[in-house]
């Protein structure tokens, strides 16, 4: 690109008429990974919660082990929780998920779910891994019970204390 310099402001006007070179797309720093049915496999975990998420283009269905995502995650609130990587990155409706679930309870499956699909969804789309990552999306919620204690009523609630 040359340089121009400007000597008044009717300068200005035409040096704003000249066309800008556009900037060269960057290429993602990591590259697309599928099987050989066109899928993005990834592995989700929360809590004592582990899900296998396989992703494809498709019409937006989800199947939690073999079941619709309606009759799996009954609470509206822990659908909602799935959908957020889709609805982060505006593809919402564009992909088929299927996932199978072992461990812990509904709402910790519902977390490893969301981390599972977030992940594939960046193995799938390796643009939209900044966006899903900024979100948050991506790192494992390492937050897990804390264990009981021999000597005390749960992990950290003691027996209650007698004077006499």
């Amino acid at each position: 690109m040359s340089e121009t310099t400007l000597t008044d402001l009717a300068d200005l006007g035409t040096a704003a008429d000249a066309p800008i070179a556009p900037a060269a797309p960057t290429a993602p720093l990591r590259e697309k990974v599928i099987d050989a049915q066109g899928r993005a496999y990834a592995t989700g975990r929360r809590k004592d919660a582990v899900a296998r998420v396989w992703i494809k283009p498709g019409s937006g269905k989800v199947i939690v082990n073999g079941r619709e995502q309606d009759v799996y995650f009954a609470r509206p609130t822990l659908r909602l929780v799935i959908d957020q990587p889709f609805q982060i990155a505006d593809r919402a409706g564009q992909y088929d998920v299927v996932a199978t679930v072992k461990g812990g309870g509904l709402s910790g499956q519902a977390g490893a779910v969301k981390h599972g699909i977030a992940q594939a969804l960046s193995k799938f789309e390796p643009a939209l891994r900044s966006v899903v990552k900024a979100a948050g999306f991506l790192t494992r919620d390492s937050r897990v019970v804390e264990r009981k204690k021999y000597g005390r009523a749960k992990a950290r609630k003691s027996f209650q204390f007698s004077k006499r």
